[in-house]
């Protein structure tokens, strides 16, 4: 066990550890069940994210008899952060979400979720190695790269640091939130070759969706009804070509996790005794 990230309020059931893999540790978030344990799932954060993205879900995840584990992948926040943009390839990312899921399943088949750019990695993970998952969800995340994307951002990163894209919409003297601080001190945080490289992924990956469709993974496709970040046409057509179960996250936008977090709770237990 070691001690949490940042200054963020954390419900008593979540425990903070690591997990050892090729990048280093990793940091992680785990919520156990109060009674007994139905299955294990796994979170995978987005693009300038981490394993705090997902504290307000675990401990409802927990309540419905889930155990249920976040990680901050390489070069997010606290996890490891090798150095090298060619350290951060899809491939890189899936081969810590397929260690992760080894270590915390038992060589079991675990439930996976991928969280924006975190639905990227999870859908190669799923593609390394189908066996280790038992069903997909990809929530606020689309079929592949989208050329362009985060271009000018990954410019000013690659000139000023992470902390460039926090001041353009944050200048100085502005009010913040805890919420506000604890973004900004993981920018700091974070790797700007994690930046680059997932910007890289967002910009060219390409869409898998036949080869994962293939595996026969039951899958989910889920996202905010205001989602911002991923054209909302993308994503339902995503589902229609996976042959994914669709569904819409009310009240929520690019961060159900965060803005509707008991809905996208019940959503994904639902999902997940449907699998079992």
């Amino acid at each position: 066990m070691t001690a949490p990230f940042g200054a963020l309020t954390l419900a008593p059931e979540i425990v903070h550890f690591s997990i050892d893999t090729a990048a280093g540790p990793l940091t992680a978030f785990r919520a156990l069940p109060a009674g007994q344990r139905r299955g294990v799932a796994l979170l995978v954060p987005g693009f300038t994210g981490s394993k705090e993205d997902f504290r307000l879900l675990l401990p409802l995840i927990a309540a419905h008899g889930w155990e249920v584990v976040s990680y901050s992948q390489r070069g997010q926040a606290d996890s490891a952060a090798p150095s090298g943009i060619d350290n951060y390839r899809l491939d890189d990312f899936a081969a810590d979400a397929v260690t992760v899921a080894h270590e915390i399943g038992a060589g079991g088949p675990v439930h996976l979720v991928g969280h924006s750019l975190g639905g990227l990695v999870a859908r190669a993970a799923l593609l390394r190695s189908p066996a280790l998952f038992t069903d997909l969800t990809m929530l606020c995340s689309g079929p592949g790269g989208r050329a362009g994307v985060h271009e000018a951002d990954a410019a000013l990163v690659a000139e000023h640091g992470t902390l460039a894209i926090w001041a353009l919409d944050h200048p100085a003297g502005s009010p913040l939130t805890g919420d506000d601080e604890f973004v900004r001190d993981r920018l700091i945080a974070s790797s700007v070759d994690n930046y680059l490289g997932g910007a890289r992924i967002l910009q060219s990956t390409p869409d898998s969706s036949i080869a994962v469709r293939a595996t026969r993974v039951p899958t989910l496709v889920a996202h905010g009804d205001t989602d911002d970040a991923w054209p909302i046409p993308s994503q339902r057509l995503m589902a229609e070509q996976l042959g994914a179960e669709y569904r819409v996250i009310p009240h929520a936008g690019h961060l159900p996790n965060l803005d509707n977090p008991g809905f996208t709770a019940a959503l994904l237990d639902e999902f997940w005794a449907s699998t079992n």
